[in-house]
């Protein structure tokens, strides 16, 4: 049983391995992912819903947090210094921001090329192009996509600062992030920019949604630094007037 929900879901959907989704997803909603095979990746980019000029801002994230992935206890900031979702769990326990979403040269480099017409949906993709796909439903382009957190995948640096994929058996994982703002979310289920792996077979990954639990006197994430404390009490101001002045209409 989860700490930040009631474990009944009232919405499932499956991501198939490669493939790209997009949604949006309601503040008090905790959305898992729970990847059903190895070597897993998932891609998210994601807005407000209510001002699409306001993103997530992954520089702020990781500086505002003092660190250089992202896990359990860490948020999502926007680049208005509110929360967008948090991090409340985490069994991959690393989530990489560096790298952002794969491309087609890196996938054909990767792979190889295999494109609708040579394969129909058993095509290869890559996160970026897949990503685009999806924000055009929502008039954004790609002017609007910055850098994405890549969720279930590890990159470490060398001595030398060159940066490499850690290979994992992520099945059955589970990563739950817990919305604090009305947002569009953007998802790519297309292989990480760096993985080795020589075969294109990325993971499906199952989808769920939940009703999220109040806030709590202590949170995981809100308490966790004192930057996440300020960054709510930003959402809370937010929300307030926007309250306020839609009952003023």
């Amino acid at each position: 049983m989860s700490e930040y929900h009631n474990n009944q879901p009232f919405w499932t959907e499956l991501l198939p391995g490669g493939h790209h989704w997009s949604g949006r997803i309601q503040r008090g909603t905790a959305l898992r992912f729970q990847a059903l095979g190895e070597q897993a990746n998932v891609s998210l980019f994601c807005v407000n819903a209510e001002d699409k000029l306001e993103r997530f801002n992954m520089p702020d994230s990781l500086k505002g947090q003092h660190t250089a992935f992202l896990t359990t206890g860490h948020v999502l900031y926007s680049d208005l210094g509110r929360v967008m979702a948090s991090i409340v769990t985490d069994q991959h326990a690393w989530n990489d921001v560096l790298c952002g979403a794969s491309t087609a040269k890196q996938i054909e480099k990767q792979y190889g090329r295999k494109t609708f017409q040579d394969a129909r949906n058993a095509m290869f993709r890559n996160g970026y192009d897949s990503l685009l796909l999806e924000m055009t439903k929502f008039s954004l382009g790609q002017s609007d996509l910055s850098a994405t957190v890549n969720l279930f995948s590890k990159v470490v640096p060398d001595d030398a600062g060159k940066l490499s994929y850690i290979d994992s058996d992520n099945t059955n994982q589970m990563i739950e992030l817990r919305f604090e703002m009305d947002c569009l979310v953007f998802l790519s289920a297309a292989p990480h920019a760096l993985s080795q792996s020589t075969d294109y077979n990325p993971a499906d990954i199952q989808l769920s949604l939940y009703k999220a639990f109040p806030l709590a006197d202590t949170d995981i994430c809100r308490d966790s630094c004192s930057q996440n404390q300020r960054a709510f009490e930003n959402n809370a101001r937010y929300y307030v007037f926007d309250h306020v002045c839609k009952a003023a209409v």
